[in-house]
């Protein structure tokens, strides 16, 4: 059985004091010095995690780049802050962050992305010696780019007992962490009623994303029962940093 990391115990720690903000920088919209400083930002303006991927990177090589001048930036600053890969293939594995969420897409209607990905890749992640966090990852609705490159049966919004199903299955196969995801873009956040039904099952690190781009919405899912909010897509807005200050406030209220 993997034991858990570093990184792992700190974010737990973190979440059992309150909900946390990571911002999640895909390789793909940033170059690596935007990358860093668009991580800077986030962290300035209360981000507790950095993610680090995306469904359709396929450039191992600007993966590295842009975690290497991430964590450069971060030592020069003396941040503390994780560095975490999310990745959506094999081509998410970069041996210089500082954890990877282990995921497992279970709505993929493809067993590649069940564990035909996670079995390629596994060597890297052992070799490389990152720290990995095994998780369960949902996706919901099919308009997404993740749910189009994943292959999913996306969950309706209006049936929350098929999360609860898949959540229990998460539990029962020991995945400490499970992920709710709208999907890249998505313009409708998890439904709050979801997010509570799975709270009430699962009772590892929940992870919320999608849609998520006001302070007021993110407090809702906070208060729903997400340990951790992710935001991604507001990153690429400029002057962003206010709107991420005030969705961090909202969720740790």
């Amino acid at each position: 059985m993997i034991e858990l990391g570093p990184v792992e115990q700190r974010l737990l720690h973190e979440t059992k004091k309150g909900p946390i903000v990571a911002a999640l920088i895909d390789p793909e919209d940033f170059s690596p010095k935007q990358a860093a400083d668009t991580a800077a930002k986030a962290i300035g303006a209360g981000a507790s995690l950095i993610l680090v991927g995306g469904s359709t990177l396929a450039n191992q090589g600007r993966l590295d780049a842009v975690v290497k001048s991430v964590k450069n930036h971060m030592q020069r600053d003396k941040s503390r802050v994780p560095v975490v890969l999310f990745p959506g293939n094999i081509t998410g594995v970069s041996r210089y962050a500082d954890a990877i969420l282990f995921s497992s897409l279970l709505n993929s209607t493809n067993p590649y992305f069940i564990v035909g990905a996670q079995a390629l890749g596994a060597i890297e992640v052992y070799k490389s010696k990152i720290e990995s966090i095994p998780m369960a990852y949902l996706v919901f609705g099919n308009s997404s780019a993740t749910s189009f490159i994943g292959q999913v049966n996306g969950l309706p919004a209006s049936k929350p007992n098929l999360a609860v199903i898949y959540a229990l299955a998460a539990k029962f196969l020991g995945m400490r962490t499970l992920y709710l995801e709208a999907g890249s873009g998505s313009g409708e956040p998890i439904p709050l009623g979801t997010i509570q039904a799975v709270r009430k099952v699962y009772d590892g690190a929940l992870i919320v994303g999608g849609g998520i781009t006001t302070s007021e919405v993110a407090g809702k899912v906070a208060r729903a029962g997400a340990n951790i909010i992710v935001v991604g897509n507001l990153l690429q807005s400029v002057g962003f940093e206010g709107t991420l200050k005030q969705i961090a406030d909202a969720v740790n209220r």
